[in-house]
């Protein structure tokens, strides 16, 4: 169903401003569909009529489910597998020689979805009991998607999700089956943790990160919204940690906080001679 440009607009806006990311014209045609359970529940048929009630004085809670349906929280397990071959094998490895004193890792997946991500890192450490006896491995998802969080604290996936991106022996090991659902078991729930947090905000932990993934999270962005992005991203990453982003993601052209790796496809090390940037407080406006 077509969508006027008055009712555009006002749907942009309010993505915009909660999150950051842009309703490119490539997204416009899956709006009426993402917003369809809206309409059934709000007596409407399309997104014009919503956006009049959005437009109505006191809609936050009704602006907020709009947002949350427009999200795209695609993710599954191990998503793009060769990603995480490098950080078992590279990454994760020159982290446990830097660490070796301390024998604790803290990793931040910005952008975690339904948790998927956490938990495919978390299977990796569980994966290699011999070389991280005794660490301490912190593992914090955020998502600006309240729904995606709550899913994650629950790690409860159904037969489809679970699926999708490991093996009959991974699912084995470290899920249970829970009424036609699979629950992922405590050892692997307790190296992770879940928070609200919009990437855009300061960084939950700065300069306390040792790993950062941002991955297919700055697509959505604008030019000047990823460059703030990358800030808070920089404050949120050790002097020598790493960050990973997606594959269709770089930092080159893009900000001058990070470089790019020696090794691996998408990682990439922080720059240490640039000041911190003022806040970019103007770009969004508060979630809560």
């Amino acid at each position: 169903m077509a969508v006027n440009d008055a009712s555009h607009h006002i749907i942009s806006e309010l993505l915009a401003q909660r999150t950051g990311q842009q309703l490119t014209e490539g997204r416009r045609w899956r709006v009426s569909s993402a917003l369809s359970g809206l309409f059934r529940e709000c007596g409407i048929e399309n997104v014009d009529q919503l956006a009049c009630l959005l437009e109505r004085p006191g809609e936050h809670s009704l602006a907020t489910r709009v947002v949350e349906a427009l999200l795209n929280n695609e993710t599954y397990f191990f998503r793009d597998n060769a990603y995480f071959s490098v950080l078992a094998n590279q990454v994760l490895p020159d982290l446990a020689r830097k660490r070796a004193a301390t024998k604790r890792l803290s990793i931040w997946s910005a952008g975690c979805s339904t948790g998927q991500e956490a938990l495919s890192l978390a299977m990796i450490f569980a994966e290699q009991p011999a070389r991280w006896n005794g660490w301490t491995i912190e593992i914090l998802g955020t998502d600006v998607s309240n729904k995606a969080i709550e899913t994650a604290r629950n790690g409860l996936y159904t037969q489809f999700e679970i699926q999708r991106g490991i093996s009959v022996a991974q699912m084995l090991n470290f899920f249970a089956e829970t009424n036609g659902h699979w629950q992922a078991v405590d050892r692997i729930r307790a190296m992770t943790r879940f928070q609200q947090h919009n990437i855009l905000d300061y960084p939950p932990s700065p300069g306390r990160f040792d790993l950062v993934l941002c991955r297919n999270v700055l697509l959505y962005f604008d030019p000047q919204t990823r460059s703030a992005a990358f800030d808070r991203l920089a404050g949120g990453t050790a002097r020598d940690g790493w960050l990973m982003l997606g594959a269709g993601e770089t930092v080159v052209g893009q900000t001058e906080r990070f470089k790019p790796a020696e090794f691996g496809s998408s990682l990439y090390e922080p720059v240490h001679e640039l000041p911190a940037r003022a806040p970019m407080s103007s770009l969004r406006v508060a979630t809560s």
